[in-house]
């Protein structure tokens, strides 16, 4: 499950209530193009700004609309109590696996962040993918944390953005986390622009954004870098370069519920307020981009 395409949807909003039915629309798209798991309420699905109400209705209908693909969900929340909650929902609803990035107001110290994934690890009954996500949680794992955490029963993957800028950096890096990890704990990559590189320097999954919406595309060029077939990677690559180029200066988030915006798939405003979508000239451009390229 924790391998290959997980594509992360958008969760529309209408009113700060969740447009269901365009929802619904977004997962049977991802399950028509084969993605190998759904990833629901992810950062890009705005998991944080919803009630734990609003994330159980939304798990239950993308469990039912993505058929057999595997759906993950997320349990952040600020209190542990609140987390298990969500899990024990999401589990309910028959997910396949739990994705937790360590949310705190206050900042959280290695030991108490370590303490969250033990106590959510022995408390869950599917496998759990860890989120590395400092630019989003503005927590940082330790190399140590993160070894130590991915030892803990039903920990099944880690989800980070790789930081080497060269594939040589990125095999490096990659290839010392798996000596330092579990056989068992699948290496994942987010960060849509860095992410493929990291697949071809041996991470076992992509966790996009992108595939969220045009997951056709996105799976093509993530079975290509799987392969490790470098031509055909760069050059499917390079034609999502405008879009990654937008992901860089102003995050995955916004621009893909812009996109999702301009292209009709959701309406707009689509994001829990006060976030918005790409605005002014920066929509301007996307739009640019969208008329020169089809992605599906």
């Amino acid at each position: 499950m924790f391998t290959g395409l997980s594509a992360f949807p958008l969760t529309p909003l209408v009113n700060g209530q969740v447009d269901e039915t365009t929802f619904v629309s977004l997962i049977e798209t991802l399950a028509a193009a084969r993605v190998d798991s759904v990833a629901a309420l992810g950062s890009t699905g705005s998991h944080a700004y919803l009630s734990r109400e609003q994330r159980a209705r939304v798990t239950t209908l993308a469990v039912q609309a993505a058929g057999d693909i595997p759906v993950i969900t997320s349990i952040g929340a600020l209190r542990l109590e609140e987390m298990l909650d969500i899990a024990d929902d999401a589990q309910r609803a028959g997910v396949s696996g739990l994705l937790l990035a360590p949310l705190s107001y206050q900042p959280l110290s290695q030991e108490e962040a370590y303490r969250l994934y033990e106590r959510v690890a022995r408390a869950v009954s599917v496998p759990l993918c860890i989120y590395d996500n400092p630019a989003t949680t503005g927590f940082t794992f330790t190399p140590e944390l993160l070894q130590a955490v991915a030892r803990l029963p039903n920990v099944g993957s880690v989800k980070r953005s790789p930081s080497g800028t060269t594939l040589a950096q990125m095999r490096e890096e990659i290839a010392t986390l798996r000596r330092d990890i579990p056989a068992t704990v699948t290496i994942g990559a987010s960060a849509d622009p860095k992410a493929i590189s990291a697949l071809l320097a041996g991470a076992d999954t992509w966790y996009s954004v992108a595939a969220g919406l045009w997951p056709h595309d996105s799976r093509a060029l993530a079975q290509a870098a799987l392969r490790g077939d470098e031509a055909r990677t760069a050059a499917l690559n390079a034609s999502f370069e405008p879009l990654w180029a937008l992901f860089r200066h102003h995050g995955g988030l916004r621009v893909i519920a812009a996109a999702a915006e301009l292209t009709g798939r959701v309406a707009a405003p689509c994001l829990p307020e006060p976030l918005q979508s790409l605005q002014g000239d920066a929509r301007a451009q996307l739009q640019r981009v969208l008329a020169e390229h089809d992605y599906r």
